[in-house]
């Protein structure tokens, strides 16, 4: 019987971890990747097949794919684009430098990966690309500008690939969650304090209450849900037959998807901004 493989990105610590180890549980070959050393050490100490690749880097890319098509044997079921972190701040405080290096992980670095997979997923005749973008690959909140344009970038390349793909027999889905226990908010506090100059931004006192959110002890948002409700979706997506093209995870994911189909711009944005006031008081 055919070993099933999956490269996964991001397995730090997270979704990435929980679904590496709940994949490998379910009798996939898991191939789970981490940009630092120390984290490779640890997956590996866990019982994980654990490697390096870190998105902003195209040879760490080209060196993990080509470690993983040799430990495989030359093949590759499925990939799970998960590696991304959220870089907080108004766009008015955003370099150029700052908005390419959040594009460089989120979207070139998993675009590149994608296509280097892809070859070996048309020789094989099928394929299961998962990308894991967000609620804020949706709708846009306030703060959040890197992060949001770099999802929602990602969901139009995502839609476009599984257009062009279309009778290959590989498929391509998006994970859409909300709010998950992780240490998303903890890796966002690091980036704010690495690029934001909050003392000569006009959101200085915004900043401040900001700063509360992203270190306060515990979920930051209602409806928060543990890393296993994305496991139950990726599951689905590389084992139902016919994979759904989209997979939301979380309440405020459905009701916000609802919202914008439903309401007019102007109410939704009214929406959103009481949202943003309400998580930065």
């Amino acid at each position: 019987m055919h070993e099933k493989t999956i490269l996964i990105t991001g397995c730090s610590s997270g979704i990435g971890l929980c679904v590496a180890e709940g994949l490998q549980r379910r009798g996939w070959r898991v191939f789970a990747s981490a940009r630092q050393e120390e984290d490779v050490a640890r997956l590996t100490e866990r019982g994980l097949e654990a490697l390096r690749l870190d998105l902003a880097d195209s040879d760490s890319i080209r060196r993990a794919v080509e470690e993983v098509l040799r430990r495989s044997g030359g093949t590759l079921d499925a990939l799970f684009n998960n590696g991304a972190y959220g870089q907080p701040g108004a766009v008015e405080d955003l370099s150029r430098a700052v908005l390419r290096e959040q594009f460089e992980s989120n979207l070139f670095g998993t675009h590149e990966l994608t296509c280097l997979v892809l070859p070996v997923m048309r020789r094989q005749g099928h394929g299961r690309i998962i990308q894991n973008s967000s609620l804020l690959g949706l709708v846009s909140l306030p703060f959040r500008g890197a992060y949001n344009s770099s999802k929602y970038a990602l969901e139009g390349l995502s839609d476009t690939l599984r257009l062009e793909l279309h009778g290959s027999g590989i498929h391509v889905s998006l994970i859409e969650p909300g709010p998950i226990t992780s240490r998303f908010r903890a890796n966002a506090f690091a980036m704010y304090q690495k690029n934001i100059d909050k003392e000569h931004s006009f959101f200085r006192d915004t900043y401040s209450r900001m700063e509360r959110r992203l270190t306060k002890e515990g979920p930051a948002a209602p409806f928060t849900l543990p890393p296993e409700a994305v496991l139950t979706k990726v599951v689905h997506a590389l084992e139902a037959r016919r994979p759904r093209a989209r997979y939301y995870v979380t309440f405020p994911t459905h009701l916000f998807g609802t919202l914008k189909r439903l309401l007019p711009t102007d109410a939704l944005d009214w929406v959103l901004r009481r949202v943003s006031r309400g998580e930065n008081r």
